[in-house]
């Protein structure tokens, strides 16, 4: 974006030689000149120094490639001090195995436009310059030099587009990445079967949810790589941009909590911002975790700062951009330091303090024995769901009432259901007490009456998860049972075991016996 790029394409495109699938990534950006194509596709090697950029080791391009593919090849095209020149670079795991080659030999072809004709630029001799070509030609998709100059005429005037072939496949012999089940995205294969649901309705909204996708979709997982919206830039997937999806923006409830790690004794002070609050699918589904970013790219999607076996920090989804860590060189995790134990640290206490707070608001008991004691006041008061009250709940709705969306714990009737939590929020608003301030939970139910964060379907999708929760105490009980007849079973066997182990054993002593007395 920085020199100019406006999109970047990713697509599907066929090596015409043997008819397999390639990986195609394209964008106009400034291109690279001869000396810096060959930077790129040298190990080790980088120019980036600053603190707002994230690749700094120089091995990105070459390990990404080698680990989607055996081989790349690299078309570029740029202008420095009005010079046009063309560049194509191969990177080729298979060249070097084939030919036994002892050091990593990267060939490469460069050429000048000058009046409109496109002539070759020879660094070295005109020799290594031909020998390049014919490795090229031999390891490459491409069978002349008509054929590399073709891949530039989709370019405009500056540009690279680099080619990705001979991708890698599985122990069953199929390509690890997916290009036929979505013909919008690019999958990895079998990565989206095991969604952890336990109804066929879970499992539909689970494997439809960006936790979930992310793992296995390139078109989810680019959705929410970056913090920062893009302007005048568009990731391309497959013909179809990429929309993107703030996290932060998807939550309800949301609170924004300011941490300042101790970065150092001698630095300036941190300050960073937790945006924190309920998925959009709470208490449905149980779906949690925060996303940690690092100068703006997605370094931990959906970590899961708390344990699943609680259920503390259910449907908790959080949002930071920790520029204060290093990530590992990988750029999925970061480094083990004091500094992030502290911020793990830091993130569960978060959690649990708003899980305090807020959890009446999706439908759990509050925790605080003085808060649960006034909400259980507040149900009582409200007389069940009789005629009056669902009078009351539509006068409560006519004068502008604020709902919450409090899990209905007896009633059945939606207007009831309205006006408890109604009553239930008035009661804990006129406290003032317990870890909820006042002003805190006034906002909460502006939000909730002004934003219309209220699902209307929320008694539905709640006595769903009540017979889910049914059918599963069912299933156990019965896997119970099954578990005790055969826990039954094998202790007959054990019994008959050891009773047929004692006729042996008297037997086997009645035979040495009877040898002893023949002796």
């Amino acid at each position: 974006i920085c020199n100019g790029a406006t999109f970047i394409k990713v697509d599907k495109s066929t090596n015409t030689k043997d008819n397999s699938p390639m990986l195609v990534f394209q964008d106009d950006g400034g291109g690279m000149d001869p000396e810096g194509v060959r930077q790129c596709m040298s190990l080790g090697f980088s120019t980036k120094k600053s603190k707002t950029t994230i690749g700094q080791y120089g091995n990105g391009f070459k390990t990404s490639t080698m680990r989607l593919g055996a081989d790349a090849i690299v078309f570029t095209r740029a202008i420095r001090e009005n010079n046009v020149t063309l560049s194509i670079g191969l990177l080729s795991y298979t060249f070097l195995r084939r030919t036994m080659k002892d050091d990593i030999v990267v060939p490469m072809l460069d050429f000048v436009v000058q009046d409109g004709q496109i002539a070759p630029l020879v660094y070295g001799s005109q020799g290594d310059w031909d020998s390049s070509l014919k490795i090229i030609l031999d390891w490459s998709p491409f069978s002349s030099k008509e054929e590399l100059l073709q891949q530039f005429e989709d370019m405009d005037s500056h540009g690279t587009k680099v080619l990705i072939y001979n991708l890698w496949m599985n122990d069953d012999g199929l390509l690890e990445l997916d290009f036929d089940d979505d013909d919008e995205d690019i999958l990895l294969r079998d990565q989206g079967q095991n969604s952890g649901a336990s109804t066929k309705v879970q499992k539909e909204i689970i494997q439809q949810h960006i936790s979930h996708r992310l793992r296995f979709s390139l078109r989810a997982y680019s959705s929410i790589l970056y913090l920062k919206k893009f302007e005048n830039f568009q990731i391309i997937l497959r013909g179809k941009p990429v929309e993107q999806i703030n996290i932060a923006n998807e939550l309800k409830f949301k609170k924004v909590v300011t941490y300042k790690p101790q970065v150092a004794y001698d630095s300036q002070v941190v300050s960073v911002r937790v945006d924190i609050g309920f998925a959009k699918e709470a208490p449905v589904l149980g779906i949690f975790g925060i996303n940690v970013y690092h100068k703006n790219r997605l370094i931990m999607p959906f970590w899961k700062v708390l344990q699943e076996a609680s259920s503390r920090g259910r449907s908790v989804i959080g949002v930071l951009e920790a520029n204060f860590i290093e990530p590992a060189h990988d750029k999925q995790d970061f480094e083990r330091t004091p500094l992030f134990i502290r911020l793990e640290t830091k993130l569960k206490q978060i959690i649990v303090d708003y899980w305090k707070e807020k959890c009446h608001l999706i439908g759990y008991q509050p925790i605080d024995p003085k808060l649960r004691s006034q909400y259980k006041a507040a149900l009582k008061d409200s007389g069940g769901p009789g005629v009056k009250i669902r009078h009351e709940a539509s006068t409560a709705q006519k004068t502008g009432g604020h709902l919450s969306n409090l899990l209905p714990q007896t009633y059945d009737d939606e207007a009831a259901f309205r006006l408890t939590a109604n009553r239930a929020g008035s009661a804990l608003h006129s406290s003032g007490q317990g870890s909820m301030d006042s002003a805190g939970l006034e906002e909460d139910l502006v939000d909730i009456g002004s934003l219309g964060v209220l699902d209307p379907n929320c008694n539905e999708k709640l006595s769903e998860e009540n017979l889910v929760l049914f059918t599963r105490r069912e299933d156990l009980r019965q896997r119970d049972t099954q578990l005790k007849q055969t826990i039954g079973e094998l202790e007959h066997e054990l019994e008959e075991t050891r009773r047929k182990c004692s006729q042996l054993a008297a037997e086997l002593q009645l035979r040495r016996s009877q040898q002893q007395h023949y002796m």
